[in-house]
């Protein structure tokens, strides 16, 4: 028997954690009572905060199709999972093309327990899950189930969805992502979503920070131009860096107010 804690014994349950307080949005159940209070005083100063996190999920399934589809893109790296929902990344991916294989990365145990059991691949492809921390961007790209899965010489999709938002500036996310970046080949893409204040009344951006204070700081929101410096040297993919509503959107979607949503989207292809 291995002496290594299980996912139980590792989980605080006493302190919010983002996966855990995005599933409770999305209504799912496996939350615990810190996410759903935090939860709950984020919705408080931000009412529209379900519809946001479905957009989100929304933009990460189109990125995907289209780097499956359109882009030819067989490999995927997701960093910040998530819990398990409809339409994952592998799941998309591999509807396009079923070869393709995913390696998801989270720091949350219950994330990947979760992952472990529910994120089945397609018999083509195959999906591999790491327990690591974006913030620790070399522990992903060493370690063994990445490379027994992914060709770091062929192409990759990186995708960093809602994620880097949780990353504050001590933490040096440019350099996390730019670690991330240069370690893929040409013709990889970098995908990301990133909360953003724009377009907010200042009242609703105060009452934005006292939750966000209130629940220990857990997000860091970027304006489009910082969200920008993270492509910098990268090739934007049409339409740019816009809010995830409007990346890409199905011709007869009702596209909601990005004020509703506070999130940039954007797609790159790494020359």
């Amino acid at each position: 028997m291995s002496d290594q804690p299980g996912p139980a014994s590792r989980l605080d349950t006493t302190v919010a954690h983002p996966a855990r307080r995005y599933n409770y949005w999305l209504g799912g159940k496996d939350n615990f009572a810190a996410d759903r209070l935090s939860g709950d005083q984020v919705a408080a100063a931000f009412p529209t905060v379900k519809q946001a996190a479905r957009e989100n999920r929304a933009f990460l399934q189109r990125a995907v199709g289209f780097l499956a589809g359109e882009a030819g893109i067989r490999q995927f790296l997701d960093i910040g999972t998530g819990l398990p929902t409809a339409d994952n990344t592998h799941e998309v991916a591999q509807r396009i093309a079923p070869r393709s294989r995913i390696v998801y990365a989270d720091n949350d145990p219950l994330v990947m327990a979760h992952a472990r059991a529910l994120l089945t691949s397609s018999p083509e492809g195959r999906t591999a899950y790491l327990e690591r921390d974006l913030r620790d961007p070399g522990s992903i790209l060493d370690d063994e189930q990445l490379h027994a899965t992914l060709d770091l010489g062929q192409p990759v999709g990186l995708m960093l969805v809602a994620i880097l938002h949780f990353v504050r500036d001590f933490e040096d996310p440019y350099g996390v992502v730019g670690r991330l970046v240069e370690s893929l080949p040409s013709g990889s893409y970098l995908a990301m979503s990133h909360g953003t204040y724009d377009g907010l009344p200042a009242a609703a951006v105060e009452r934005l920070e006292q939750a966000n204070a209130a629940t220990g700081g857990l997000s860091r929101p970027r304006s489009r131009d910082e969200l920008a410096r993270f492509f910098t040297g990268l090739d934007l993919v049409d339409p740019g860096i816009v809010p995830v509503g409007d990346w890409r959107p199905a011709p007869d979607a009702d596209r909601p107010d990005p004020v509703d949503i506070c999130m940039y989207g954007a797609v790159a292809r790494i020359p």
